[in-house]
């Protein structure tokens, strides 16, 4: 359903210019100037990736063509560059950035500590696919299967990235409801160097991995099993891993299994972008459509399918709508999904 309304979306924008006025306007401001594509995280991830793949194509849609710059500004977890775009970078449509899917709910789930923003106040523009995310184990652990993981005799280190990162939520999450055996190692600046601590032993997992990210980078890692993967995360299981739990399969209530999916519903955003609150209508509408249009775009599609990242969009309109949604929630299952976000006692 989400896949007809976003083609519709499409369509209408395609088919609706805005008035020349409006186009030569945004035109005329965007000739010559340098759009920031500012980055969560560090370079080489599939946050990083994504970005990098529509800053290639995004421009020639954009009236004016300006020139779209991908930047890094990793930390805690990318919240050092969500504060970034609300609060410093210029509101003037020259600047727009990705972050972790869960920080836009961070102050609603009260990991506040730290944020400085209204999630509902974005500039969204959209977000490039929806995602689920899995829990891996090195093939020294021994663990190869959710079973494994509950029964193990020793506390497992899983690497995360900073507070609000699915790196860090979603292994608290697994060890207050599931209470599976896990110690957060957090503070990495992003996924490429959690994925090297693994591979140097200095931890034992990652849980918030994102399926599209071992597809476009570790795919070697799991078909030589040198990973095994023991739950995914999300609404709905992947196509590609069948056999494998969903994490919110395995809650022990009703309850449980709301609160985990007010949780991981954050993956439908999965690599989202926003520009800063305020920036001019016209040129929000323009980085809308242009966003659209690229995720459209022969060329885009063909390179992302070369670099097994998945596509399957939200609009502007959409994301937007769903953050609302999300802070609609009712009271009783925002508390239990809190409770289960805590970080989980040593």
């Amino acid at each position: 359903m989400r896949r007809t309304i976003f083609c519709a979306s499409v369509a209408l924008a395609l088919g609706m210019a805005a008035p020349a006025g409006a186009q030569d306007a945004v035109a005329k401001f965007y000739a010559g100037k340098t759009i920031h594509v500012l980055i969560g995280y560090s370079v080489g991830g599939g946050y990083d990736l994504y970005a990098r793949l529509l800053a290639k194509y995004m421009g020639a849609y954009i009236p004016g063509k300006p020139t779209l710059t991908p930047e890094n500004m990793p930390g805690a977890g990318s919240l050092k560059v969500t504060n970034y775009l609300y609060n410093v970078a210029p509101k003037d449509g020259t600047a727009f950035g990705t972050f972790g899917r869960g920080i836009a709910m961070e102050p609603l789930l009260e990991h506040s500590q730290g944020t400085q923003f209204d999630a509902t106040k974005f500039s969204w523009i959209g977000s490039a696919t929806d995602e689920v995310s899995v829990c891996a184990f090195w093939h020294t652990t021994g663990i190869k299967s959710f079973e494994d993981l509950k029964t193990s005799k020793k506390v497992l280190k899983v690497g995360a990235t900073g507070s609000g990162s699915d790196t860090d939520v979603y292994p608290a999450v697994m060890a207050n409801v599931l209470k599976v055996p896990l110690k957060l190692v957090t503070g990495y600046p992003g996924g490429s160097e959690v994925n090297l601590a693994l591979q140097r032993g200095e931890i034992d997992g990652r849980c918030g991995w994102s399926w599209s990210s071992v597809r476009a980078r570790e795919r070697d890692l799991y078909d030589s099993k040198q990973i095994s993967i023991v739950t995914q995360i999300g609404l709905k299981k992947h196509p590609e891993l069948p056999n494998v739990p969903l994490m919110v399969d395995l809650a022990p209530t009703p309850a449980d299994a709301a609160a985990l999916k007010l949780i991981v519903a954050r993956g439908e955003m999965a690599r989202p972008y926003t520009a800063p609150p305020g920036i001019p209508a016209d040129r929000l509408a323009a980085l809308r459509t242009a966003f659209d249009k690229t995720m459209n775009d022969a060329g885009f599609l063909a390179e992302a399918e070369k670099l097994n990242l998945e596509v399957r969009p939200m609009t502007g309109a959409e994301v937007t709508a769903f953050v609302k949604t999300i802070y609609a929630t009712p009271p009783d299952t925002v508390n239990r999904a809190i409770a289960a976000m805590k970080a989980p006692k040593p």
